[in-house]
């Protein structure tokens, strides 16, 4: 082999050197260092990776709980817990929802959203239960504490008890003593709107129905006597007394004129039929005979009494029955049921008089004769000397 071929076999082989070099299998030190070199990589990358998902979960865990609160508080209303303390009354409008009312509630301070308490109205199934009216309730408690002391049976009422035949003054006496309104308020109140019938021509003399009412603290006078009105229009329709009334040929206001005599003059209710049918033959006589009834010359003069003098019944008051013929302008009080019964189906009799013989047990003698009339004032006399 000559130079130049050897030459060329050397320069081939310093070409593959290197290659040779890169594929030689490493030194066991270099081995050593390169799983040192690795150990250390994968505890940078576990590390990083630890710290990475320790601050994930935090960013969760923060945004979690922020989240956990928003949506509580969206779905879980505020609210106090226990019975509350002080007092307020809320008043309960007529027609009021459980929203309006929970709005109130919530404005006076008695419970911390509205949202809970008509919860807690929803959970108790008293939604349709809340009544209009006066409650005493506390400061800060629980919705559904709440819910107990709006119960109808909690209300703040004030009972007031209107005795059948009472006259309006005294009724408004009584009403004024109750309620801590004054008795101009009622005779203002009775001059306005009240919903009587129009055959009361405008008069509530008569139609302020006696029944034992309950009314809220801040009830006005007006409402008190709209629904003493409300109360008679209720049984005129029960008793149908247009019609009855019609039947009988009388008006409805002449029937309650007579109802109010039959209230004013009767010893008892079994009297009644008949002391409606005394004024119904009266009535009916050919000439007329006058009424010659004390109670209704009594409220023409403003008094009370069951046996007038000579010198009353020369009064010239319309309701003077012992001088004009017919019925009075009006009733004279304001009878009840009973009366009201009496005067639309009187008793069957020839009755033209009758006389209270004993007023204080209530004994009332009926008689078709003048003379036998004459002994039974008589007995009336001895009995009250």
């Amino acid at each position: 082999m000559n130079d130049l071929d050897m030459d060329s076999l050397l320069g081939g082989a310093e070409d593959e050197g290197p290659s040779r070099r890169r594929s030689r299998a490493p030194s066991r030190r270099q081995q050593a260092r390169g799983r040192k070199r690795r150990r250390r990589t994968r505890r940078k990358g576990a590390a990083a990776s630890i710290i990475a998902v320790v601050v994930i979960v935090g960013i969760l865990g923060g945004g979690g709980y922020l989240a956990y609160n928003w949506v509580r508080g969206v779905m879980i209303p505020k609210d106090y817990t226990g019975q509350g303390t002080g007092e307020v009354t809320i008043e309960i409008a007529e027609g009021a929802s459980a929203g309006e009312v929970a709005q109130t509630l919530e404005e006076q301070g008695v419970v911390a959203s509205a949202r809970a308490f008509v919860n807690a109205v929803d959970a108790a199934g008293k939604g349709a239960s809340l009544q209009p009216g006066s409650y005493v309730m506390r400061k800060q408690m629980s919705a559904a504490a709440a819910v107990i002391l709006l119960d109808p049976e909690h209300q703040v009422l004030r009972k007031v008890t209107i005795p059948e035949g009472n006259r309006l003054s005294k009724i408004f006496t009584t009403l004024a003593t109750a309620t801590g309104k004054s008795v101009d308020e009622f005779k203002e109140a009775a001059r306005g709107d009240l919903g009587l019938p129009e055959y009361a021509k405008g008069k509530l003399e008569g139609y302020a129905f006696p029944a034992t009412y309950q009314f809220p603290p801040n009830i006005s006078a007006s409402q008190i006597l709209t629904r003493m009105v409300d109360r008679f229009n209720e049984t005129a329709a029960k008793d149908d007394l247009e019609a009855e009334a019609g039947k009988r040929g009388f008006s409805p206001h002449d029937i309650m004129t007579i109802a109010s005599i039959v209230q004013a003059e009767s010893g008892s209710q079994d009297d009644m039929p008949k002391v409606a049918r005394v004024i119904y033959n009266r009535l009916a006589l050919k000439p007329p005979m006058l009424l010659q009834m004390d109670s209704t010359l009594m409220y023409g003069l403003n008094k009370y009494g069951i046996a007038a003098t000579n010198a009353e019944t020369q009064s010239n008051s319309k309701y003077n029955t012992y001088k004009f013929h017919g019925l009075p302008p009006g009733p004279i009080s304001n009878p009840g049921d009973h009366a009201i019964q009496a005067a639309l189906h009187p008793a069957k009799g020839d009755w033209i008089y009758f006389v209270t013989t004993d007023p204080a047990k209530g004994i009332t003698k009926f008689t078709a004769s003048e003379d036998e009339f004459w002994k039974l004032r008589d007995e009336f006399n001895r009995n009250n000397q």
